[in-house]
C-alpha cells in the first residue's frame, strides 16, 4: 500500500495541495515502530526524530495496529509542531487504499499550514477538512491552534469497520492457502468416510438442524485446535494491555474463522463432485432404502462428511509450518531480516 501511494501521491498532492512546489514522495519501512501498548505521543517522537535526520519537510507513517483515543478507534493524528501524522490503516475498514489516498494528502496540506513552513508559499492554500473526506472520521479531538489534532472514529460503527479492518489486513485467502496441510488432511478423511455406508445412513437419518450442528461444532473445533496448537492467543502483559489483547484476539479468531469457512466451501464442493463420480445411483438407494435418489441426497452426503472430515483436517493443520500459521494472528509480526513490520511514507516539499 505505501509502494502504490508513493506512486500517486506526486501528483494528488500538486492537485490537491499546492501545484506551484515540485513534491518528491519517498517509501520506507519505518524503523519508526508504534509501541505494541498503542502510545501515539511515543510513535510521533520516533517519526519526528526520524523526519529531522533525515531532513524531510513532513513524515506520515502508516501503521497496521488498531490505536486509540479516549476509548474509540483513532484513524489519524497530526502534530504540526512536530510536522508528523500516523494513520492507523485497519481503522479505515475494507477499503484502506482508497481511504488512505483521500486521507495522506489533506494531512500534508494540514501540516503545511499549521507549521507555517516558508519553504511553501501559504497562498490560496485551504486544506479540505479530513471528516468531510473520510467516512470512518467521525470528529476532531483538539484545538486547531495547539495544531494537534485526533481524528477518532465513532464507537459502535468505527470499532465494527476497525475489526472488518484487521481481518483484511490479516488476508484470510493467504491464511486459506497457507493451510494446506488441512485440506489435505480433510480430504483424505472425506475419501475414506465416502467408501462406509453408515456415514451415507448417518447423513440420511439427520435433519437440517442437526446436521447445521454438527459443522458448526467441527469448525469451531479447528478454530479452536488451531489456536492452542499453534499459540496464537494473546495474552495481556505489561507491553501488551488488555484492551489490545482482546482486540488482536478477536482478529486473529475472525481471520481463522473465514479462513476455515472458506476452507469448509472448498471441501464441500470436492466432496460432492467426488460423491457423484464414484457412488452410483443404484448404490445409494439400496443403501438407503428409499425411492429414487435425487442430487440433494448427494449434498446431504457431503455435507455430514466434510463436517466429520473438518476434524481431520485440524489433525492435519498439526503439521503445518509454524511460520504459516502464525501469521493468521494479528499480534504475530514475522521481521524480515534488516526490516520493521511498519511502514512509514515521507512526502517532501521543495521550490
Amino acid at each position: 500500500m505505501a509502494a502504490r501511494l508513493t506512486a500517486e501521491l506526486t501528483s494528488g498532492l500538486a492537485e490537491r495541495v499546492n501545484a506551484d512546489v515540485r513534491w518528491i514522495v519517498q517509501e520506507g519501512w519505518g524503523e519508526v515502530a508504534p509501541r505494541r501498548d498503542g502510545g501515539v505521543e511515543a510513535l510521533l517522537d520516533d517519526l519526528a526524530q526520524r523526519r529531522a535526520d533525515d531532513q524531510w519537510d513532513v513524515a506520515i507513517c502508516l501503521t497496521d495496529l488498531p490505536l486509540h483515543a479516549e476509548r474509540v478507534p483513532l484513524v489519524a493524528q497530526t502534530s504540526a509542531r512536530r510536522r508528523v501524522a500516523v494513520v492507523s490503516l485497519p481503522a479505515l475498514g475494507l477499503h484502506q487504499l482508497r481511504a488512505a489516498r483521500a486521507t495522506v494528502p489533506d494531512l500534508v496540506s494540514l501540516l503545511l499550514t499549521e507549521a507555517s513552513d516558508q519553504r511553501v508559499p501559504p497562498a490560496g492554500w485551504a486544506p479540505v477538512e479530513l471528516a468531510s473526506r473520510v467516512p470512518a472520521v467521525h470528529r476532531v479531538v483538539g484545538e486547531a491552534d495547539a495544531g494537534e489534532r485526533r481524528y477518532v472514529a465513532s464507537r459502535l460503527i468505527g470499532r465494527l469497520r476497525l475489526l472488518i479492518g484487521m481481518v483484511r489486513a490479516n488476508r484470510p485467502g493467504r491464511a486459506l492457502l497457507g493451510l494446506s496441510k488441512l485440506l489435505v488432511g480433510a480430504f483424505g478423511t472425506a475419501a475414506f468416510a465416502l467408501t462406509t455406508d453408515t456415514i451415507w445412513q448417518m447423513g440420511d437419518a439427520l435433519d437440517g438442524v442437526r446436521l447445521a450442528v454438527i459443522m458448526l461444532l467441527g469448525l469451531t473445533a479447528l478454530v479452536v485446535w488451531l489456536i492452542a496448537a499453534h499459540d496464537l492467543w494473546e495474552k495481556p502483559s505489561r507491553e501488551t494491555p488488555a484492551e489490545l489483547a482482546r482486540l488482536f484476539n478477536l482478529g486473529t479468531i475472525l481471520t481463522l474463522t473465514l479462513a476455515t469457512v472458506l476452507s469448509y466451501v472448498v471441501l464441500f464442493v470436492g466432496t460432492v463432485l467426488v460423491a457423484a463420480l464414484l457412488i452410483d445411483t443404484s448404490v445409494l438407494e439400496q443403501t438407503l432404502q428409499q425411492g429414487p435418489v435425487h442430487f440433494t441426497d448427494y449434498l446431504t452426503l457431503a455435507w455430514i462428511t466434510s463436517s466429520l472430515a473438518t476434524v481431520g483436517g485440524a489433525i492435519g493443520s498439526g503439521l503445518e509450518n509454524e511460520e504459516t500459521v502464525r501469521a493468521a494472528a494479528y499480534g504475530y509480526h514475522p521481521q524480515p531480516d534488516g526490516w520493521r513490520d511498519e511502514q512509514s511514507g515521507q512526502a517532501h516539499s521543495g521550490r
